[in-house]
């Protein structure tokens, strides 16, 4: 497990991870919230602070590094994932955290994304998705929907959206978990979560961009529509929404239908999640109906899938291991030279 307490570590508060640097987003940017959720999470971590590091490529979210009292580097466009994987592998003893968004991660870097999640280094993700170009103010981004009106689609943007969470488990990611801003709580327990995971762990986190996108996720947040909208999935439970948790889940072969509890169906008939199941995790994932269409399934979050499988940089380093103990140091102004040379003249 990740979650390795370091007694030696001095008490921590909250504040011991805010910087002097004036956070500087847009006003009810959804991205105070999640700095506040991160900062608030880390003293219980039972970690030193200089073990954490956080990377970011750019985009709003990307600010991230200057706001934490950590180690940490602001990087390029869609690499932030590449830094952190050389980090890790040469450091495997930090904490490193990627903060992106959709932007930035799923489009220039999406390459170096999906590679990130299949390798599985021990490393903390988190996706912020504002379904926008926030930055660059106000173009559509891979996760917009379909027909989105933007500046750089003004008749309606004709590219099918990436469903974030279902790419991350095609991509085979160990930890796939989604979440809110709006829900501090709910947040800040599936942070934990994806820290005390022993390997990536990818947390999409919907974020409301309020000058360009407000209210793309409202429907999720909001006390009139969250509790038939939203579907909070927990381990070892049966899957129920609705106003007084009466709806639930069932599976029909592989296909999920809503049902009533107050129309013939008990607790005892629904779906039971398990968060090491990926067929069911899979289809988890693809609740990803629009929500203005009749009869369409609630959006889920909490931890979808998690898997327990060897780290690129344990296996990394082993090999380096055995690579010495086999045949000793190498030298490395003979591999240079190599076996043959040229002169010159």
């Amino acid at each position: 497990m990740n979650a390795i307490i370091d007694q030696t570590a001095p008490k921590l508060s909250p504040k011991d991870f805010a910087s002097d640097q004036d956070v500087r987003w847009c006003p009810g940017c959804g991205d105070y919230s999640i700095l506040k959720q991160v900062q608030t999470v880390m003293p219980d971590l039972g970690r030193k602070k200089e073990e954490f590091v956080f990377i970011s490529g750019i985009g709003c979210s990307s600010r991230f590094p200057y706001y934490m009292d950590t180690f940490g580097m602001h990087s390029i466009h869609g690499r932030a994932t590449a830094i952190a994987t050389g980090l890790k592998a040469s450091r495997p003893e930090l904490s490193v955290w990627i903060i992106t968004g959709d932007g930035d991660s799923l489009s220039i870097g999406g390459n170096h994304f999906i590679h990130l999640l299949r390798r599985n280094l021990d490393v903390n993700i988190l996706l912020f998705n504002n379904q926008i170009y926030g930055l660059t103010k106000g173009q559509y981004s891979p996760t917009s929907e379909e027909g989105k009106i933007t500046k750089s689609t003004p008749y309606g943007s004709i590219d099918h959206p990436f469903n974030p969470a279902a790419l991350s488990l095609g991509a085979d990611a160990t930890f796939v978990a989604r979440s809110m801003d709006r829900d501090p709580k709910h947040l800040q327990n599936v942070i934990r979560k994806g820290y005390d995971h022993k390997g990536t762990s990818l947390i999409e986190i919907y974020q409301n961009c309020n000058v360009f996108n407000d209210g793309a996720f409202e429907i999720f947040t909001e006390k009139s529509s969250k509790k038939l909208e939203t579907l909070m999935v927990e381990d070892g439970q049966p899957l129920l929404f609705g106003e007084n948790n009466d709806k639930g889940i069932i599976l029909d072969g592989f296909k999920p239908k809503v049902v009533d509890l107050n129309n013939g169906f008990s607790a005892n008939d629904l779906w039971i999640h398990d968060e090491t199941d990926q067929v069911k995790g899979n289809i988890l994932a693809r609740f990803f109906d629009d929500p203005s269409k009749e009869g369409h399934l609630p959006r889920p979050f909490g931890v979808f899938y998690r898997q327990n499988r060897p780290t690129y940089e344990d296996g990394l380093n082993a090999q380096i291991q055995y690579t010495i103990d086999t045949y000793g140091k190498g030298d490395l102004d003979k591999l240079i030279a190599g076996k043959e040379t040229w002169t010159i003249q």
